[in-house]
């Protein structure tokens, strides 16, 4: 099913902003996979952008699996990479 809005910012508010207090970036998207039916899936969805120190992979993993209980998910997407950022 769908996660209202209200769902999502209770989430973000609840689960992710304690993790990621000093900041963190929201972009709405539209998604598509290829499900464990073998159908391919589409639906909005939204990127997290989180900007962080090395030592958050426990906190980046806990938020995976909440999200995919909470919201009954086959899978949340993780992409890392090397960043230089100045404020």
């Amino acid at each position: 099913p769908a996660i209202s809005t209200a769902e999502w910012h209770s989430f973000v508010d609840n689960d992710v902003t304690s993790r990621f207090k000093e900041g963190l970036t929201i972009i709405d998207a539209k998604g598509q996979w290829l499900g464990n039916d073998g159908r391919v899936a589409k639906e909005s969805s939204r990127a997290l952008v989180l900007i962080h120190k090395n030592d958050k992979d426990a906190d980046i993993e806990a938020l995976r699996s909440r999200y995919k209980q909470q919201f009954a998910q086959e899978s949340v997407m993780r992409v890392d990479t090397n960043v230089c950022v100045d404020f």
